[in-house]
């Protein structure tokens, strides 16, 4: 029986004659028009005024950390539970991190938590972060409008680490309309070969202040001036994407709702057939229009602590592929001695949570089989 992957790129017809054209024009590195043109497309897609295409979206992080003044010894709030990128970004300006919790309704960070560790820090002379780093986990929006607030009010930087939710909104309160990663000063996606739509590698940086903006394209291209020889004013990057994966992530912005719509599909039949089984599916908050990126489930805890590798095992002797959540930061050997408020449901999170295939082209077919599988291992009570 063949295999069942856990997310692979969709790449069409479309896509070849685009990078096919930008092969053609010689253009192949970080100059040429699919560039522009994918910056323009993407800003207007999710409302930002500004995009800056850059090769990863760990590439567009560092630049809104480097962007919001982070400098040796500052401190940046981060997620608990998130990929390790997301605190390197922070970690590449030597900042000393602190680590937030997140709540167990949407898997983000816990904004409330935050505030009461910054009064308490306030109250007791201690230090305060420059910036605070909230992620959109799995496609999931955080609390991004309280995170905002939160940060005006102690005169502190917002970045958005959207890199796992392009193309997830918020439906209603002050945010409604909104798409993740442009409420903040400054947001990152990225475009893995395994995120909602790719270009291979690559990021974009998004931000609605043009001088952040251009700071950022001039950063990412080796800080490099206009001039009749090499001139660079500042220590740069070289963070610019290329003209062919450009390409690529035209023709796939131009199927992304698709894309999206696509997830949510596959998510509601998930949810569906796991209702009333103890499968914890992910979060579906009113107000908010999570795109499932990956779709991700938690264990019984009733099933003891290997549930989750059980599991995994039991769908990888189908041919079916899964992946555990990550373990959070504070858990992670670099990161052992940052700051940190909360931990146990980032814990809890790494210790049950398995993420399921949900690749766009997943045939209904396929993923019966997966549902399948998993209400086999339910059934077997640990047998």
């Amino acid at each position: 029986m063949s295999r069942v992957p856990l997310a692979i790129p969709n790449i069409g017809d479309r896509e070849a004659v685009l990078m096919n054209e930008a092969i053609a024009s010689g253009f192949v590195s970080s100059v040429g028009h699919f560039v522009s043109d994918f910056e323009a497309r993407f800003a207007e897609y999710v409302g930002a005024k500004y995009a800056v295409a850059c090769a990863s979206g760990t590439a567009a992080l560092h630049l809104a950390m480097r962007l919001a003044g982070i400098q040796p010894g500052d401190m940046v709030a981060v997620s608990d539970f998130t990929f390790m990128a997301s605190s390197n970004a922070a970690s590449y300006q030597f900042a000393e991190l602190l680590l937030v919790d997140s709540d167990a309704e949407s898997w983000c960070m816990d904004v409330p938590r935050l505030r009461a560790e910054l009064e308490r820090r306030k109250a007791a002379g201690e230090k305060l972060p420059k910036a605070i780093e909230i992620v959109h986990i799995l496609g999931q929006p955080a609390d991004a409008a309280a995170a905002l607030e939160l940060a005006e009010e102690y005169g502190m930087v917002l970045i958005e680490d959207a890199a796992e939710a392009l193309g997830a909104t918020w439906t209603e309160g002050p945010l409604a309309g909104r798409h993740v990663g442009t409420v903040g000063h400054m947001g990152a996606f990225s475009f893995n070969g395994n995120k909602i739509m790719t270009t291979g590698g690559g990021g974009m940086f998004t931000t609605d202040d043009e001088e952040l903006a251009q700071r950022a394209k001039h950063l990412s291209t080796q800080a490099r001036m206009p001039d009749r020889g090499y001139l660079h004013d500042e220590i740069g990057f070289n963070y610019r994407l290329t003209n062919i994966a450009a390409a690529l992530g035209v023709a796939q912005l131009e199927r992304l709702d698709g894309f999206v719509a696509t997830k949510r599909a596959i998510a509601a039949r998930y949810n569906e057939a796991f209702a009333g089984t103890g499968i914890q599916t992910p979060p579906t908050l009113n107000g908010q229009e999570s795109t499932y990126w990956l779709y991700s489930v938690l264990v019984p805890g009733s099933r003891g602590a290997n549930a989750r590798d059980e599991l995994q095992d039991f769908l990888a002797e189908a041919g079916i592929e899964s992946r555990s959540l990550w373990r959070p930061l504070h858990m992670q050997p670099p990161l052992k001695d940052e700051a940190r408020v909360g931990g146990g449901v980032g814990e809890d999170l790494f210790a049950r949570g398995l993420s399921l295939p949900c690749s766009t082209d997943l045939s209904v077919e396929d993923q019966q089989r997966v549902i399948d599988r998993v209400l086999e291992w339910v059934a077997s009570d640990g047998e």
